[in-house]
């Protein structure tokens, strides 16, 4: 077996275009066994000084609150009056066109309003849980076309959407009391 060797005398242009693959154009591997060692000198302290969790730990370190609010009944009926009021004076940001203000104090407001709510309709007799999230919803989506309406400075639509934030809400006080 002999080794194909090029000649040195020949120059590039006498060369094809196309040449034939030799053992010569194979990179230099470095030895594979030295990159898992790097590896390893390197996350082997690391393990050593974490803490070890169980797979019950990890389990346990989500915070499930937004399914499960930490808020009693008497907590969120206290709240409910005052939080639908404060969501009702963003008129008055909305009215003085101060946009900013009025979807931070929106997006505020409306988020203690929707826990009240939300413990409120899990107290009540399941017949009436669906009427009542029907109401949630159409309430909440249009708080959030408001907050549309404020980022896009639509006059209009603000109103409009306002107006249905308020019929929204007395349907929905009308029910649960």
């Amino acid at each position: 077996m002999s080794l194909h060797f090029p000649d040195p005398t020949k120059t590039i242009h006498s060369q094809p275009c196309i040449s034939n693959p030799s053992f010569f154009s194979i990179p230099f591997k470095r030895p594979m066994h030295s990159i898992p060692t790097r590896r390893s000198a390197l996350f082997l302290p690391l393990l050593l000084v974490l803490p070890s969790t169980t797979p019950l730990e990890k389990a346990n370190a989500f915070d499930f609150s937004l399914t499960v609010p930490d808020q009693t009944l008497e907590e969120a009926e206290a709240g409910i009056k005052p939080h639908a009021q404060s969501l009702l004076q963003v008129k008055e940001d909305l009215e003085l066109e101060s946009w900013k203000e009025a979807q931070r104090e929106l997006r505020k407001s409306s988020a203690l309003l929707k826990q009240d709510l939300y413990t409120i309709i899990q107290s009540k007799p399941p017949v009436q849980r669906p009427q009542l999230r029907n109401m949630y919803s159409i309430l909440f989506n249009s708080v959030t076309e408001l907050d549309y309406a404020a980022r896009d400075k639509d006059v209009t639509r603000v109103r409009e959407c306002y107006d249905n934030i308020v019929v929204a809400l007395n349907k929905i006080f009308s029910a649960i009391y």
